[in-house]
C-alpha cells in the first residue's frame, strides 16, 4: 500500500539529505523558498547526487527537467508530497 508522507518528513529526510551532501552547512538557517546552490556551497555535481539521493531515500522517479523544481527546501516538500512512497 502507497502512503502519502507527512510535510515535515519529508522536511527532515530533506535536510539530512543535504547534511551529508553539505556537512559544514548551518541547515538551520536554510531559508525554505531560496534555491540550495545559492545558500549552500555545492556544485552542479553536488546537486544531482542530492537528486539521486531523492530518489533513493524516497523510491521516487525523477525525471531530468524537474529536476528544478527539487532547488529549493519549498520545492522538494511540494514535489514529493505529490508522489506516493511505498
Amino acid at each position: 500500500m502507497n502512503t502519502p508522507l507527512m510535510p515535515d518528513e519529508i522536511r527532515q529526510t530533506v535536510l539530512c539529505l543535504l547534511g551529508e551532501i553539505a556537512p559544514e552547512a548551518d541547515l538551520t538557517a536554510l531559508k525554505p523558498g531560496v534555491n540550495f546552490r545559492d545558500q549552500l556551497d555545492i556544485d552542479s555535481m553536488d546537486f544531482l547526487n542530492f537528486v539521486i539521493m531523492i530518489h533513493k531515500a524516497f523510491g521516487v522517479e525523477i525525471p531530468e527537467a524537474d529536476y528544478p523544481k527539487y532547488g529549493t527546501l519549498n520545492g522538494c516538500v511540494e514535489q514529493l508530497s505529490d508522489k506516493r512512497v511505498t
